[in-house]
């Protein structure tokens, strides 16, 4: 094996992990990478090794030249067979493996090796095991398929004293559907995840799943803690405060929204990525939850109609749910709208578009007339009809009709330049007037999965489109040059 030399299990593997992210089920967990079993479930060899032997000195040394030869043999070390979790048929007697190892390893230490190229039996990176971790591992492999009693195993994980063990079981949990998440519900620990909600130390992304599932559990008595938290001016109070303000609405029902709605939505002074996570919270609700109803949600969301500035935000959910009776006002927006808010321009035309009422068709004329740019956009970047909501309209609304609008999503929402992607640590508010865009604000929006507020800025469905194809033409040639190397 060269030092080009790249197994194809890389490019599997890393297709797995595009996927894996792509279906995150937790409605507010951070991005989630391959889970031990899935990993175990794609490859048809995997082994519980111990480290034998070392490579050379000399071997490794080498690859710190500047002149090393880039067809030398990558350094190998030699680790001696323990367990054959899958495969033996492919091993048939073999009782060492070498593999790349660049590491500093003790002798005797514990490894996980894999393959997706069986029977060429080309390794993997060895990942370092715990004892502990390779009981989990044997346990691992012998879960039933019930996705209830496959989550009860890895809860028994979370917060475990082995931190490999406890981003795995927060993987499992993550990319669970919110309806698996629920079917725990008699087995969760409501004192633990409370205790963990409490804990500044643990990451923002696993207290939002620790949220989430007490907002499956939790008591009506817990609300008083999360009314506490979201109104502290502590920003790691507030950590994870989509999470939050989603746990709140599903113990109290529609009697939280005053509070939130007073808080974040009606409130001028609430900062910008507050009001962003009770949105995102809002749309957790109306799609996957019943505790409030969508009119509910959609009167909760009016209220940002109220504030110009962010007003676009809301726009497409409004569209989505079928609010006709919001027409007039956003006819209004669009009017007097000005350079420091016609980012609203084109979400209006979009909800015009998609109203079955005939006085939209009237207004798109009155408005294609004030702004021709606006309403050229708006019919150049959404096709009419082509992301139609699945939707049910809420109560307060009409007949459903084709969208021109897409459908807003939670997990992807517009890129943002100012307004930093984390709302964990979220910076002051802007400047009226955006900054001009940036690949750099481009690169650190998509490189996160927490709730990333929209920045005026790049609200262009233009630039949205650009960086998503640039980004996956970059992906491409990556792998490409990959699968290059490996047929080299």
């Amino acid at each position: 094996m060269t030092v080009q030399r790249f197994s194809i299990l890389t490019v599997v593997v890393a297709g797995l992990c595009v996927a894996s992210q792509s279906a995150v089920g937790c409605p507010f967990c951070g991005p989630v990478g391959l889970t031990f079993s899935q990993e175990l479930e794609a490859a048809p060899v995997a082994v519980i090794v111990r480290l034998k032997a070392l490579p050379e000195p000399s071997d490794v040394s080498d690859l710190s030249n500047a002149e090393f030869d880039a067809d030398r043999a990558a350094p190998e070390a030699t680790f001696e067979i323990v367990e054959i979790l899958k495969g033996q048929e492919h091993l048939k007697d073999t009782e060492t493996i070498k593999s790349v190892y660049f590491g500093a390893g003790r002798l005797g230490q514990l490894f996980l090796l894999l393959t997706l190229d069986a029977p060429a039996l080309e390794w993997s990176r060895p990942v370092e095991l715990s004892d502990r971790a390779r009981q989990y591992l044997s346990l691992v492999m012998h879960l039933p398929q019930d996705q209830t009693q496959r989550l009860m195993f890895y809860q028994k994980y979370l917060e475990d004293e082995d931190e490999v063990l406890t981003r795995d079981a927060y993987d499992e949990f993550a990319r669970a559907s919110y309806d698996d998440v629920k079917s725990v519900k008699e087995h969760m620990q409501r004192d633990r995840l409370i205790h963990w909600i409490q804990d500044f130390e643990i990451p923002p992304s696993r207290r939002r799943l620790y949220l989430t599932m007490l907002g499956v559990c939790g008591l009506p008595e817990d609300c008083s803690l999360l009314e506490s938290m979201m109104s502290s001016d502590d920003r790691n109070q507030k950590a994870g405060l989509d999470a939050m303000i989603a746990c709140y609405m599903s113990l109290m029902g529609e009697q939280s929204l005053p509070f939130v709605e007073n808080l974040f939505l009606k409130n001028q002074n609430a900062e910008y990525t507050d009001t962003y996570s009770a949105i995102v919270a809002l749309r957790f609700h109306a799609n996957q939850s019943n505790v409030i109803s969508k009119s509910r949600i959609v009167q909760a969301l009016r209220h940002m109609l109220d504030r110009p500035q962010l007003a676009d935000l809301v726009v497409p959910d409004l569209a989505r749910w079928k609010d006709w009776e919001s027409m007039p006002r956003l006819i209004r927006l669009f009017k007097e709208s000005t350079d420091e808010n016609n980012w609203v321009r084109v979400p209006v035309v979009n909800f015009l578009r998609q109203c079955p009422l005939p006085e939209a068709d009237a207004a798109l004329v009155e408005l294609e007339a004030i702004d021709p740019d606006s309403v050229k956009r708006a019919k150049t970047f959404f096709a009419a009809g082509a992301a139609e909501s699945q939707d049910p309209p809420a109560e307060t609304t009409t007949e459903k009709t084709e969208s021109a609008e897409p459908a807003a999503s939670d997990s992807n929402p517009p890129l943002s330049q100012n307004r930093d992607s984390n709302t964990d640590n979220p910076p002051q508010q802007p400047d009226d007037k955006p900054d001009q865009k940036t690949s750099a604000a481009i690169n650190s929006a998509l490189e996160t999965n927490d709730v990333n507020p929209p920045e005026n800025g790049l609200r262009s469905p233009l630039v949205q489109g650009t960086a998503v194809a640039a980004l996956s033409l970059a992906a491409i040639v990556c792998i490409s040059m990959v699968v290059t190397r490996r047929s080299s």
